[in-house]
């Protein structure tokens, strides 16, 4: 059956190749997810993890139908309030929200399954989040981010120099890569269902280091917080995780959150150079204000901070 048989309106959709359509029928409603491009990233594991979270009672979009061979499946629909406007809705008191969002970080990374069955009765293993897999995100930056903005005969230099920088960062980190990690985890991927939370877009979900999903959390590019509002979040997760040692969870949430936003700085580059997808641009500047917040006055980052002060001024950064 082709997506010409049924009632359907085109909803808004995010940075993947994926496309989302709301089904009607009576008063019943529920989502069309459609993807030629990555179809088995996009359709198939992205059903697989959320079957995972489902076993382990974390709300996520359950399969209702598939068609494969059609390019979508179909899945339950939480409407469209997102976290993202809870915050925005409330003026004080937002950390008793992120409270609710670390609890739920917390029983996500509870979770053991590291295989699961898909609808096509095959296995799909959780791959671990390598220190090689963030090297090659991290270098989006350099890849797309780079040319764009410096002149040509200093691309391969400038690629170089940065990348010995992300190496040296990597090889500072202290703990395993051994929890499992929603790699997308901020509150646009949260979604309000009653009084219950639940958990959109985990296709990229690896095992790998505690810090990452926090740092997705705190160091959110699509939701401006305060930096004390941060600090106080990121303790309230220190709090819950008495048995992990303080120190190394900061070391490697703050290199992890450094990265993570270069990577995201290149990836909406990529976005817009190549999918033509220009609306993220003006995050940029956002971006650039985090990873100056982490850097700044903080001895490890000193190689980093130096390089893209010297390529990257405030000039650039300002700009989309």
């Amino acid at each position: 059956m082709s997506l010409n048989n049924y009632n359907l309106k085109k909803i808004k959709g995010d940075a993947s190749f994926r496309i989302f359509f709301r089904k009607r029928n009576n008063k019943q409603t529920s989502i069309i997810v459609y993807s030629k491009k990555e179809k088995k990233k996009n359709l198939l594991i992205y059903d697989a993890i959320n079957k995972i979270l489902l076993n382990n009672c974390i709300l996520a979009p359950k399969l209702l139908n598939q068609n494969y061979d059609n390019n979508f499946i179909e899945v339950n629909d939480f409407g469209d309030v997102s976290i993202v406007k809870e915050l925005k809705k409330t003026k004080k008191n937002k950390l008793s929200i992120f409270k609710k969002i670390i609890f739920l970080l917390i029983k996500i990374q509870k979770i053991k399954t590291k295989e699961i069955k898909t609808f096509l009765k095959t296995k799909y293993k959780i791959p671990i989040y390598s220190n090689k897999i963030i090297l090659n995100e991290t270098n989006l930056f350099t890849d797309w981010y780079v040319p764009k903005i410096i002149k040509k005969q200093k691309v391969n230099i400038l690629k170089v120099q940065l990348n010995k920088i992300f190496i040296k960062l990597l090889s500072n980190m202290k703990l395993k890569n051994n929890i499992f990690v929603h790699r997308d985890f901020h509150v646009s991927n949260l979604m309000k269902v009653k009084k219950n939370t639940a958990v959109i877009d985990a296709q990229d979900a690896l095992y790998g280091n505690i810090a990452y999903d926090l740092a997705s959390l705190v160091d959110d590019v699509r939701i401006r917080t305060s930096n004390k509002l941060k600090e106080k979040i990121f303790l309230e997760f220190i709090k819950s995780k008495k048995k992990v040692d303080a120190n190394k969870l900061k070391n490697d949430f703050e290199i992890l959150s450094v990265l993570r936003n270069l990577k995201i700085i290149g990836i909406f580059t990529r976005l817009s150079i190549r999918d033509k997808k220009h609306n993220y641009l003006k995050l940029i500047p956002h971006v650039w204000k985090l990873i100056e917040y982490r850097i700044n006055k903080n001895y490890k980052f000193e190689e980093l901070k130096f390089i893209l002060d010297k390529y990257f001024p405030e000039k650039i950064r300002k700009s989309k």
